[in-house]
């Protein structure tokens, strides 16, 4: 039985909840003044807090008439949904393949994917550079280096390992009686997957789908060494660009693109809230 927590106890837990809360919200409130602060050409040089008469929405007004802001959203939010979207299917068949079936080379095939996920990408630069550079001679650069289809299979590839385990973790707990129902009453293995389990792996699909939109999103490494024109940046590139290079450490301007670069993450987790714990939790024990 819990033992029942004295007003003490009480008020040096919400006093910490409260601390905790202020330092989570602070570092949001000090960008957001940032990116309304007309004065800050530097953070370093400038108070974070501006006076209310500095307060603007210039620096707004800027990213659209002197940037390629929307064009990096776009390239960014379409390298992060085909990659979302191509995983999650691929990842789907594939973490219930190696849940249910047994067949030759399963227990290799996923030693070897567990043994992928200790591995950086960015240890395999270089050969994801030349292959892609090899498919770009073959496809007319439709797949290739400077190309987002060519980026979004990196982060295809690259992500396959972890969310086929999350995937197989997720559908060993679900009970194999569903499917042996349904193939009493009839039904293919095929209809059994799509109509029965799939419809149950919404949580865990949920889960693949936030990863894999969040990764290609924020990633900053490959897209600067692949990447080669301006107008094709992702998001995380062409905003390294306010300060360095021609903007030149213009902070105001970075913070109002990390303000409006966050709203489809958010909008997105917010969408898919409701699948995280479940997802995230129940394939962590069988049963």
């Amino acid at each position: 039985m819990l033992r029942k927590l004295t007003t003490f106890q009480k008020i040096i837990i919400h006093i910490v909840l409260v601390i905790c809360v202020i330092l989570t919200v602070m570092p949001v409130v000090l960008v957001l003044f940032a990116s309304l602060n007309k004065n800050s050409a530097s953070m370093v040089s400038t108070s974070l807090i501006p006076n209310i008469s500095d307060l603007s929405l210039g620096n707004y007004k800027r990213l659209f008439e002197e940037t390629y802001f929307v064009q990096w959203v776009l390239n960014t939010v379409f390298v992060s949904v085909f990659s979302s979207v191509v995983a999650l299917t691929v990842t789907a068949f594939a973490g219930y393949a190696f849940s249910r079936f047994k067949f030759w080379g399963r227990k290799n095939g996923l030693m070897t994917m567990n043994l992928l996920q200790m591995f950086p990408g960015a240890m395999a630069m270089v050969a994801m550079f030349a292959i892609l550079q090899y498919l770009g001679k073959l496809t007319g650069g439709v797949v290739g280096l400077n190309s987002l289809v060519g980026l979004a299979l990196i982060y295809i590839g690259g992500g396959i390992p972890f969310n086929t385990w999350m995937i197989k973790g997720y559908v060993d707990a679900l009970p194999k009686e569903l499917e042996e129902s349904a193939m009493i009453d009839g039904a293919t293995p095929t209809q059994t997957f799509i109509k029965i389990i799939l419809p149950l792996m919404s949580p865990i699909l949920a889960v693949v789908a936030i990863f894999n939109f969040i990764s290609p999103y924020g990633d900053f490494i490959f897209p600067s060494v692949l990447m080669f024109d301006e107008q094709k940046y992702t998001l995380a590139v062409g905003m390294q660009s306010f300060i360095s290079g021609n903007f030149s450490t213009n902070w105001s301007l970075f913070t109002a693109g990390s303000i409006l670069g966050a709203i489809p993450i958010m909008v997105l987790f917010f969408s898919l809230q409701r699948f995280l714990v479940e997802g995230l939790t129940k394939g962590a024990v069988k049963g």
